[in-house]
């Protein structure tokens, strides 16, 4: 029987600890734990995306900061802002939200956020200690950092003798699940587009995780019997037998046929998903007790 793993319930869990470790922060050192969240233009999903952090941030307990600005704001202007939120005590994490306007260069906005702020996981020093193994000083990405959580409540934290195998190299996702794995002594195989005979590759792993972006494309005879499979994507496709124009959403794992191999599989949606909200909240508390002095918790 194959085990699906649920993302709904190990987010709550995380976001529980967070709460509990907030109220000991605010009550016991005066310090709550601050978010600032920076969103440019109006695009529809980053509004989405922007408001549910909001959301999750206040029931945790946190100080919430949204600034909204107009598509038209000038770099200069966001990297002030930034300059200042990093100057701002009361401010643990900073987050923009991406994408960006064409006019503003992403990577020097991202850059500009200070390291000990950076919790999205995406400045250099942050990727520098995740590569290096210094995973406990490092902010770790969110996506794959509930990844891993999931992976340790089948696998366990030590995975020494396992094979992974993370299909897609993107800096968010593919590259930081390959050196948390790394850490946690996988033999890991990073595959992307130009990987030869993927589907062979794939049937090697113990731990298979998709983040590749294309609906249901790693196929049920890919997986290895009793292999754990991670499902990162969130793709919507056409459900006609919903009625005209409705979608669904799917992952990049054909989930009806690797269920059949698989030991245990995340769904689309309720798997990954509810995961990177939750080691948001989390990375932003452990900003907050490291300004603190205080020993963050883990997770």
């Amino acid at each position: 029987m194959t085990n699906i793993i649920d993302g709904k319930i190990v987010a709550e869990n995380v976001v529980e600890t967070v709460k509990r470790f907030t109220a000991e922060l605010t009550g016991n050192h005066g310090v709550q734990p601050g978010l600032a969240v920076v969103i440019v233009g109006e695009d529809p999903a980053s509004q989405v995306y922007v408001s549910s952090k909001s959301k999750k941030a206040k029931e945790c307990g946190f100080l919430s900061v949204q600034h909204t600005l107009p598509a038209d704001t000038s770099e200069a202007d966001l990297l002030k802002l930034i300059g200042e939120l990093n100057a701002d005590k009361t401010i643990h994490g900073i987050l923009v939200q991406l994408p960006l306007p064409g006019h503003i260069d992403s990577g020097k906005i991202i850059q500009a956020i200070a390291p000990e702020k950076d919790v999205d996981g995406f400045s250099f020093i942050n990727v520098g200690k995740l590569g290096t193994g210094e995973v406990d000083s490092a902010f770790v990405p969110c996506t794959p950092a509930g990844s891993m959580l999931l992976i340790e409540r089948v696998r366990g934290k030590d995975l020494s003798g396992l094979n992974a195998v993370v299909v897609g190299r993107s800096n968010i996702v593919g590259k930081p699940m390959a050196n948390l794995l790394l850490a946690a002594n996988c033999t890991v195989t990073i595959a992307h587009s130009r990987t030869k005979d993927l589907p062979a590759l794939a049937r090697t792993a113990d731990i298979l995780v998709a983040a590749v972006g294309r609906p249901e494309m790693i196929k049920g005879d890919w997986v290895k019997p009793g292999a754990t499979v991670i499902d990162v994507g969130i793709n919507r496709i056409p459900a006609p037998e919903k009625g005209e124009g409705k979608s669904r959403l799917v992952g990049d794992v054909d989930f009806a046929g690797a269920s059949q191999a698989a030991g245990a599989i995340t769904p689309v949606p309720g798997g990954v998903g509810p995961m990177t909200i939750a080691m948001l909240m989390a990375n932003t508390l452990v900003s907050a007790s490291r300004s603190a002095g205080v020993e963050p918790p883990a997770f």
